[in-house]
């Protein structure tokens, strides 16, 4: 006899990527810690102005950090919406960017080269601290020029993350399609399934009916002795 009682129930496979986890993204972490860093920036050095310039700093770095998290949520469903919201979050850090090289250029302060030995420290300091406390812990006591020069560097390092990351992205629609195309494939694919299985089912009956045919062969065999 044939034993099937290992086979499976024929299921559908999930199409939809396993995303969202925008917390667990370096790239979100950045801007995080960039929002924190802003936030106080603007309250603090910003305040002799009397334009929109602080609610325009930290909402443009707010965006940095939010787009993310939206992107990554809207990924499950979205890949094309993924995409849009990173390149805003991109987009909304550069903003912030030319904010802090603002304030130190028009007030004649100091702007630290990429080779010079601050920036260097602060490049090294980043690369193993992510945690918005990590900057803002006695950031009282840095200068303006200090903490301008601080979020300049790890805009940059921001921007590089998130140019490869939409790089990757881009790479990954292109190669596996929207949500569209993944339900396409996967429809099809549950298809042609379901079309093997009924094709193996039928050979199985098949192999059961000459089983059968041999037995009651060999019974009237049996009878007629």
């Amino acid at each position: 006899m044939i034993n099937d009682t290992n086979k499976k129930p024929l299921e559908s496979k999930p199409f939809l990527p396993k995303k969202g986890n925008y917390r667990a993204l370096l790239v979100y972490q950045k801007a995080e810690c960039l929002y924190d860093i802003t936030f106080y920036f603007a309250h603090h050095y910003f305040v002799e102005r009397k334009d929109r310039t602080i609610d325009q700093l930290i909402q443009a770095a707010r965006s940095g950090k939010q787009n993310i998290a939206e992107g990554s949520s809207a990924a499950t469903t979205s890949s094309e919406t993924e995409l849009k919201l990173m390149g805003v979050a991109r987009a909304s850090m550069k903003e912030v960017l030319e904010d802090y090289i603002d304030y130190l250029r028009t007030r004649g302060l100091e702007q630290w080269a990429v080779n010079d030995p601050r920036t260097k420290q602060i490049q090294e300091y980043s690369k193993n601290h992510n945690r918005p406390e990590d900057y803002t812990t006695d950031i009282d006591k840095r200068s303006p020029e200090a903490l301008c020069n601080i979020a300049i560097t790890l805009i940059h390092q921001f921007d590089n993350m998130m140019g490869k990351l939409l790089d990757r992205l881009q790479k990954d629609f292109v190669e596996q399609g929207g949500i569209r195309e993944r339900m396409t494939a996967a429809r099809l694919g549950y298809r042609n399934d379901q079309k093997a299985r009924i094709v193996e089912l039928e050979t199985e009956n098949s192999q059961l009916k000459a089983k059968i045919a041999e037995l009651e062969e060999k019974l009237k065999k049996g009878g007629a002795q």
